[in-house]
């Protein structure tokens, strides 16, 4: 009997051993009085400091003088080729409803076909030409006055909106001009107050209270 116990204790201290619990190890007693010196108690279910689990910074490092949100210069391009994306798939559905409509009285056939393909692709061109060359107006008005100005807000996309539109229809005398104005400074004016909608709501809310 004796030798079945002490075989049995054996086999327990061996697996324990494999699993890296050994008889001499220290219990959570014995460790409770142990200074940890500049450092937090870890994880009782990892074994990892705590202190790199939790996200107090941001993520990326920044250079040295750079913002933290992209300028109008970053924005330009990614504002450029949207207005082209955008414009080229208007002017593709507004080419197909037009090529649809003058050709209604022919039959399906590849004179038909050809047509309204060449509807689609003149719509389309012209469109995404249209919304381009604003964009492109509007973003080099907005880096021009922000550089000028050394501030970024709503100020400048409003400037850069009214001087995008009366460039773009200077073409049509002084009248073109203060309807080209006019459109874009309605326009960035209503994507200004947009943007600014919640904080406006907020500033009403604590005024009223």
């Amino acid at each position: 009997m004796e030798g079945g116990g002490g075989s049995g204790n054996k086999t327990t201290g061996g697996l324990a051993g494999f699993f890296g619990a050994s008889g001499a190890g220290y219990s959570h007693a014995d460790l409770a009085g142990v200074p940890l010196t500049g450092m937090n108690p870890l994880s009782p279910y990892l074994n990892v400091d705590p202190r790199y689990l939790v996200q107090d910074t941001d993520e990326f490092i920044l250079p040295t003088g750079a913002n933290k949100t992209r300028g109008r210069f970053e924005l330009a391009f990614f504002t450029i080729g949207g207005c082209c994306m955008t414009g080229a798939a208007f002017g593709a559905v507004n080419g197909l409803r037009l090529g649809l409509k003058e050709t209604q009285n022919m039959a399906w056939s590849k004179p038909r076909n050809v047509q309204i393909l060449n509807m689609v692709t003149r719509q389309g061109a012209l469109w995404a030409n249209t919304l381009g060359s604003l964009a492109l107006l509007y973003s080099a008005f907005g880096v021009i006055i922000e550089k000028t100005r050394g501030a970024e807000d709503d100020l400048n996309t409003v400037a850069a909106g009214t001087m995008t539109g009366m460039l773009y229809k200077c073409t049509g005398g002084l009248r073109g001009v203060a309807r080209g104005g006019l459109a874009g400074l309605t326009l960035t004016s209503l994507y200004a107050l947009y943007n600014n909608w919640e904080h406006m709501k907020g500033s009403l809310l604590q005024q009223s209270l």
